[in-house]
Parts: structure tokens; sequence; C-alpha cells
């Protein structure tokens, strides 16, 4: 999945726009203008003294300080019939400009150290979280992830999808919280996952290493008496069995993944287990129920967070999901990108809480082996 630009535009930001840039030359020529058509007891050329500080919003010092210059010209020249600026009016229009040169030079190094640290911020974001490859195996990937706050690109919600000598393994969860406070939490799941799909041969085993993980991160923030009390994730984890045309399907408290066959959408029926990081034991997710589904080449598997299916719209109901996927899985732009178009219009904007979409279709599963 390839992050869209207007994710990187949350943390970089964007250059002024064009007409923030164009607004002191036009209000220099309109006043310059105004002032030559109006009588000449009537003087709106003093006006132009408030064009540096605006000029100061959109340019560099050296920008503002030629608006400056230009004021000064223009109110200090008697001949050319603008104002009739006297040594003190002039000098005024003077340390307006001195100090709205000061100000645009504070400005542009304000902005480059906040895009040096967008900059590093994003790096680690996306370590965390790294863009999805197109296909792993014989299963395409196509994801979406928005985070719920403005400017991060990651938030309590993830997704991966992974090869290993097991198989293609893929999980999606959903973490206590959103937001910047919630990417540790985020970092130590996939991490553990990332190591489950290499050693662990079943999947409940990759569900009792990402809940001993929250445990002991839970017990940690105890003892450092840090934190929230008690931190919990849901979680659901699928398989693809190399040489098998069969898929594993694991849930620990979170919504069930969507399969699309054809024109027809049905949910995958699995036992739930309970969430992950509630600490309990032989109870916990060692006896959540896998289930194994048979699967065609063409099948598309939808998997989300509670961010999608929660989501309300002005008179409070719910995103219908299941019940629009049929219309939008014509949508020639791409499954997920059509879901995130159609919630955002659904919910007057975008939810407000953290969304995550991952698509996996079915390209000849079990036609080869997943690479070790």
């Amino acid at each position: 999945m390839r992050r869209g630009r207007e994710d990187r535009e949350g943390l970089h930001g964007e250059p002024p726009p064009q007409w923030a840039r164009l607004a002191p030359a036009v209000a220099l020529v309109v006043l310059v203008l105004a002032q030559r058509i109006t009588p000449g007891d009537v003087e709106i050329g003093y006006f132009l003294a408030g064009l540096p500080p605006v000029a100061a919003f959109a340019y560099g010092a050296a920008g503002t300080a030629f608006f400056a210059a230009v004021v000064l010209v223009l109110l200090g020249v008697p001949a050319l019939g603008i104002a009739h600026a006297r040594g003190s009016d002039l000098a005024t229009v003077a340390a307006v400009g001195l100090l709205s040169v000061v100000i645009a030079w504070v400005r542009r190094r304000r902005d480059a150290q906040l895009v040096s640290v967008r900059t590093v911020a994003e790096a680690a974001q996306l370590a965390v979280l790294p863009p999805l490859p197109e296909r792993v195996g014989p299963v395409r990937c196509h994801g979406l992830y928005r985070a719920a706050h403005r400017g991060t690109l990651v938030g309590g919600d993830l997704y991966d999808v992974r090869a290993g000598p097991y198989g293609v393994r893929a999980l999606v969860g959903d973490v206590q919280g959103h937001g910047l406070a919630a990417v540790g939490t985020v970092a130590a799941l996939l991490g553990a996952f990332r190591e489950g799909v290499l050693d662990d041969a079943e999947l409940a085993a990759v569900a009792a290493r990402l809940d001993r993980r929250l445990v002991a991160d839970n017990a940690q923030s105890a003892d450092a008496d840090a934190g929230p009390p008690e931190l919990f994730a849901t979680v659901v984890l699928l398989e693809f069995p190399p040489g098998r045309d069969v898929v594993r399907v694991l849930s620990c408290g979170h919504p069930p993944a969507l399969l699309l066959r054809g024109a027809a959408v049905r949910e995958l029926t699995v036992e739930p287990g309970p969430p992950l990081g509630l600490g309990l034991g032989p109870a916990g997710p060692l006896h959540a129920a896998t289930a194994e589904l048979r699967v065609r080449s063409g099948d598309r598997l939808l998997l989300h967070t509670d961010g999608v299916t929660e989501a309300r719209d002005r008179a409070g109901r719910f995103y219908p999901l299941e019940a629009r996927l049929p219309v939008l899985a014509r949508d020639r732009a791409g499954l997920v990108q059509a879901v995130w178009r159609d919630l955002a219009a659904f919910t007057d904007g975008g939810p407000r809480d953290d969304v995550a979409l991952l698509l996996l279709t079915l390209d000849g599963a079990g036609a080869r082996p997943a690479p070790p």
C-alpha cells in the first residue's frame, strides 16, 4: 500500500497557497490605483503600511523587505502622488516594515525546524507501520489507515501481512485508546506478531505471544505507576497455509472479517476469544477457537477495525459496512478506497476514531508455498 499524499501533507505541511503570495502584490496595485482615482484631499495610501505584515505570512525576510522598501518609496516620494508622508510617518512605516522582516525571518526558521521534527516523526511512524507490499506470496494486499489525530500516520489500530514457514499470516488489531499515546503498544504488538510468524506453528500460539506481550506491559506500567492501569487489544489473525486452499481465522474480541465471493458478502463465522492483555490465563487466547474455511482463487477478505462499523451519521446510525459492500465492490478505484470515501460521506467528514482496512485477495491460494 502506498500512503496517500494527504497523509504526508499532514506531517510536512504545505507551502503558502498561491493566493497568499499574490495578495500583497494585488493589494499594492489596488491601493495605488484607488489613490489615483480619488480626490486629492482623500489619502488612502497609508493603508500600504499594512502590506509588509501581510507579506510576512507568505514570504521570507527578503520578500518582506522588498515590499517594505516599495511601500516606503511610494509613501516617501511626494512626486508619485500616493501620499504626503512626513518624517515621523515614514519612521513609523519603516519600523513596521523592519518588524515585519524580523517576523518573516523568525517564521521561516520555525517552519524549517518544524519540518525537520515532523520528518523525524514520520520516519519513526513509518518504521512502526511500514507500507504494505502489493503482494505477499499468493495474497494480494491493499490497506488503508487513517489515524484519528490529524497530522499522524499511526494511531491505535494496526495491521500487517507476513510470509513465514507456516504460510502467509495477516493481523488486524485495535488497542485501547487511539492517537500517539497508543503507538508504543502498536509497536510492541507488531514486533511480537512478526516473531510469531517465524517461530509459532499455530495461530493460537501467535495469539498467546501477543497476549503475553500486553500482560507484561501492563505489569510494567503497574510497577512504574504510569500509563493506564489496564491495557488490552482486540485482534483477528488469518493464516493461508502453503499448498492448501483454506484460510484459518482466529479472533480475540475483534469484529469479524468479511468474505466477498463474486457479488455475495458474508461474515466469517468464528467463535471469538477474549481480548488480549486481560490476563485471563488458560481461558484466554490459548483456547480461542481457530476456524478453517475453504477459499477459492479470487475470493476477497476484508478485515477492519471498529472505527468503521461504529462510525455514526448525524442521526446516530452505525455505518452498515456489510450492506454497502456489494455496491462498493464495483468501484473501479478499488474497494478499500471506495469504502473510505463512502464512510467519510456517511459521517460527514470522516469518523473520529482510528480506521484500518485490510483487503486480502486470493490469487491462486495454494498454487505455490510461501517462501520461508
